[in-house]
């Protein structure tokens, strides 16, 4: 199974240099994901490449900044805003990272795409597999 991530394009960058490795998440698939596909959201609006994940952490925003901040490629400041008032957070561990040597632009494909606000199940053709089983609450995302 693979997901679409939207990403703001600065930490694509970040995941790409190896600065950044994990990506943070309110919520998280219910389904196993082996791939993530990597949306680079506005201005640059392309599918950039890919990660496998290694591993999801899970807990309470405090425990998961003091696994993780080494790599965060993000500022306390900023995490502690994304998880405000939250109970929990998530992790994910970027495992092998591929960047595209051409980013695809979704536009080209013959399907509608939407740019998913947080995540979306697609196939191997970045088709959306379903839209209506996303747990979809995230709005700010990084």
């Amino acid at each position: 199974m693979n997901v679409l991530l939207s990403i703001k394009p600065e930490f694509v960058e970040k995941i790409f240099s190896n600065e950044k490795k994990y990506e943070y998440r309110k919520s998280i698939f219910k389904q196993k994901v082996n791939k993530v596909i990597i949306y680079a959201t506005r201005p640059e609006g392309k599918i950039v490449g890919e990660f496998s994940i290694d591993s999801i952490l899970h807990d309470n925003p405090e425990s998961i900044w003091s696994l993780t901040n080494n790599y965060s490629g993000i500022t306390h400041s900023f995490f502690k805003e994304y998880f405000d008032h939250r109970s929990e957070a998530f992790a994910i561990k970027i495992g092998e990272v591929k960047k595209y040597a051409t980013p695809i632009d979704p536009k080209s494909f013959d399907f509608p795409f939407t740019a998913p606000q947080s995540f979306l199940y697609v196939d191997d053709e970045y088709r959306p597999l379903s839209q209506k089983n996303e747990h979809l609450e995230e709005l700010t995302l990084f």
